[in-house]
Order: structure tokens, then C-alpha cells, then sequence
């Protein structure tokens, strides 16, 4: 019989907050993270804002002396999966830490160490790289960092799938648990891609929202006004366990994790389908893995949609929930977007939204999609606009999609 898996601890640094409780507190109140960027100098660029990380201090998370030593995701990366563990009631485990594992990657890893590291070698030669640059930048470092500090010795992996990295890493550590791979995996996404490579690079690419003389109604999934995702950075780790190990010790419980979904829309490199025929194969997988009919269980249901506020994007994923739930997607489903509020944190998005998920499971509270004034007219389902809203739920979905044509969907439930 297959181990029914669990979410037993979060952690998270995000836009709207540095804890889990910040973070939910004001999302469920429509509050936005986005605001003209700070740190580096933007003239010149299309964009002029992100979701950044407002308050932190690395050193409260790692030694003084390791800070300058790596680049900001994995400080990110760090507090949240400390954060994670703490809460699930791991930091001082007794038990088989072999069992334990840990997959948390990046979308793009230390792009801006990566930046001013190639300046160094332009402006002062090789011998002034510094010894620490490859450490400090590669995707699996925050899974080794949180593996050594705890030694959890189990599987130690690190997915990096653009934006859909979050949500993969959470389902494929809960695969390790159902195959007997780890009784326990610390499992998420961390990213830090606002500077100045990152911004331009998707600057170039026309992906980004200008709407910079109103940074905070600048990211509006589904409305008609919407130009383009808003970058942000942040970090969200979830611990995932097997049921008879968060019962054996006593552990609380957010949500159980039903299913995962995953599919490849072999199409075009950063477009999805018009139809939304990937996102659909995801959405269609991870309900049949949670042995869910999905006309149903609509009304039961809450989706933290993708949502980035990009004009193919969002239709994309419209096309794709009607597919899926049929004439239930108008008349029962409740969806919202919270990257209206976060923005987009890429490889951390996905980690982030289905901590989110768990929460408005646990609260049975659904947050809004801030933003959407004047929705697009395909867009005509229940987006919950502006208001977070109180709502009698078992289910929830979370989606990401990224370029490459990856996507991913993960469904959780009440614990029952």
C-alpha cells in the first residue's frame, strides 16, 4: 500500500512577509509586495519594479562569517527551510536521519553573483575570481546547506525547471516517501533573480510589466489591462512526511498531499498552447493521481492558479481549467492568483503558492486576486477579485508552468 503523505512544517521569505503567518496575513488582506526597485540602478530598463525582500538579514539565519560567501537565494533558501524544519519539529531530531531528505533548487540560481563575478573577470583577471563562486551560485546549494547543518542523509536533490521548479521539487520528494526512498524530505524553491542581468534579460524578452508609475497594480492576472509578469524574489520550503511518521511523533498536520502532476507542452520555448493543452495534461494527471473526479469536486475545491498576469499566460490557463472541470469550471470552481500581490518569484513561486494552498485549506479562507478591475472576457470564472473570501473547502490545486513548456500540478487535501 502506498504511504499516504503529509505536510507537517513551512517556512517561507517572501514579498509580503519574512514568516508564514506575515505572508498569509497579508495576502488574505489584498496587500501587494511590488515596488519600485530598490539596490541597483534601473535607468534605462523597461521595467522598473519587483517583488523584493523587504527586512532580512541573512545573518539571523547563517553564521556572520558564511553570508558573503554565497549568493542571496541560498540566504533566502536558508531562513525558509530552517523556518520549515522548526516548525515541523525537526531541528532537534532523534530519529533516522538517513530517512531524512532534502530537495530545494533554484529556477536560475545566483544569477547576480554570476553578474558581477564576470565583471570581475573582465575588469581585474582571473586571479580575482573568488574561490567561492561556484558554491556560492549553483542550484543544489541550499539543499546541501540545510542537508549538512541537520545531517539528513537521505535523498538530496535539486530540480531546477524554470518556473515550475517549486512545485516539482515538493512532488517528486513526495514520490521518494511513497517509493520507501525517505520517510521525510524538506522540499521547495528559492530565488533571488532581481538585479540587474535578471531584469534585463526578461526586460529584453518584452516579459515584464511597465507599468511602473503604479507599482502595486501592476501585476492584475486576468484583467484586461495586465502588460506582463512583475519579477520578484523569495524563498518557500514545505516538510512533507509519511502519514505514520508525522503520527509516530506527534506532528501537526496543514494538509495531506493527494497528487502530482507533470507534463511537457512540445511547443514553444517560452509560449504555452493557445489551448492550454499542457497545463490541461497536468491539471488532469495530478486529479487522476489523487483519485479525484473533477466535476465533482469543483465546488469543494479551491486552485492557486499559475496566473502571471501575462497576456497569452493567463488565457492559456483559463482554456485549460475549463477543459479539465467542464461546465463546473463557471459554476462551482474558486480560483485566484496571489502573484496580483507577490508578484512572480520564479523557481520559489511554485513552493510558495502550494504553502498557500495548505493555508487556505487549514483557515478554509481563499486569497484574492487584487488588481482585477476589469476582467478579460474569457476570463469570466470565480477569480476572486480584490476580497479574500471565507469558503467551506477539501481540495486544493496549485499550478505552475515555465518555459521549456514544463509544467506542474499538485493537489492537496484536508486531513481526514
Amino acid at each position: 500500500m502506498t504511504e499516504r503523505v503529509v505536510i507537517t512544517g513551512a517556512g517561507c521569505v517572501s514579498p509580503v512577509g519574512n514568516t508564514v503567518d506575515a505572508t498569509w496575513q497579508s495576502l488574505l488582506g489584498g496587500q501587494s509586495g511590488i515596488a519600485l526597485i530598490e539596490g541597483f540602478d534601473t535607468k534605462g530598463c523597461t521595467s522598473l519594479i519587483a517583488g523584493q525582500i523587504k527586512n532580512f538579514d541573512p545573518a539571523d539565519w547563517m553564521p556572520a562569517k558564511d553570508v558573503r560567501k554565497v549568493d542571496p537565494f541560498i540566504h533566502f533558501g536558508i531562513a525558509a527551510a530552517l523556518q520549515a524544519v522548526t516548525d515541523a519539529g525537526l531541528d532537534n531530531y532523534q530519529g533516522d536521519r538517513q530517512q531524512v531528505g532534502v530537495a530545494i533548487s533554484a529556477g536560475i540560481g545566483g544569477i547576480g553573483t554570476i553578474g558581477e563575478q564576470a565583471l570581475v573577470l573582465d575588469q581585474r583577471g582571473w586571479k580575482k575570481i573568488t574561490p567561492q563562486f561556484v558554491p556560492a551560485t549553483i542550484v543544489n546549494m541550499v539543499a546541501g546547506h540545510v542537508s549538512q547543518r541537520f545531517e539528513f542523509q537521505g535523498p538530496n536533490f535539486s530540480v531546477a525547471t524554470a518556473c515550475t521548479t517549486g512545485v516539482h521539487n515538493i512532488g517528486l520528494a513526495v514520490d521518494q516517501i511513497r517509493l520507501g526512498r525517505a520517510q521525510i524530505m524538506v522540499a521547495g524553491g528559492a530565488e533571488r533573480a532581481c538585479t540587474p542581468l535578471g531584469l534585463g534579460g526578461f526586460a529584453a524578452a518584452r516579459a515584464l510589466s511597465t507599468r511602473n508609475e503604479a507599482p502595486t497594480a501592476a501585476s492584475r492576472p486576468w484583467d484586461k489591462g495586465r502588460d506582463g509578469f512583475v519579477m520578484a524574489d523569495g524563498a518557500a520550503v514545505l516538510v512533507v512526511e509519511s502519514l505514520s511518521s508525522a503520527q509516530a511523533r506527534g506532528a501537526k498536520i496543514y494538509a495531506e498531499v493527494l497528487g502530482f502532476g507533470m507534463s511537457g507542452d512540445a511547443f514553444h520555448i517560452t509560449a504555452p498552447r493557445e489551448d492550454g493543452g499542457g497545463a490541461q495534461l497536468a491539471m488532469a494527471r495530478a486529479l487522476k493521481d489523487s483519485q479525484l473526479d473533477p466535476r465533482t469536486i469543483a465546488n469543494e475545491l479551491y486552485i492557486n492558479a499559475h496566473g502571471t498576469s501575462t497576456p497569452k499566460g493567463d488565457i492559456a490557463e483559463i482554456r485549460a481549467i475549463r477543459a479539465v472541470f467542464g461546465d463546473a469550471a463557471a459554476k462551482e470552481l474558486t480560483i485566484s492568483s496571489t502573484k496580483s500581490m507577490t508578484g512572480h518569484l520564479l523557481g520559489a513561486a511554485g513552493s510558495l503558492e502550494t504553502m498557500v494552498t495548505a493555508l487556505a485549506l487549514r483557515d478554509q479562507q481563499v486569497p484574492p486576486t487584487i488588481n482585477l478591475d476589469n476582467p478579460d472576457d474569457e476570463c469570466d470564472l470565480d477569480l476572486v477579485p480584490h476580497i479574500a473570501r471565507n469558503k467551506a473547502l477539501r481540495y486544493g490545486m496549485s499550478n505552475s508552468f515555465g518555459f521549456g513548456g514544463t509544467n506542474a500540478s499538485i493537489v492537496l487535501g484536508q486531513f481526514r
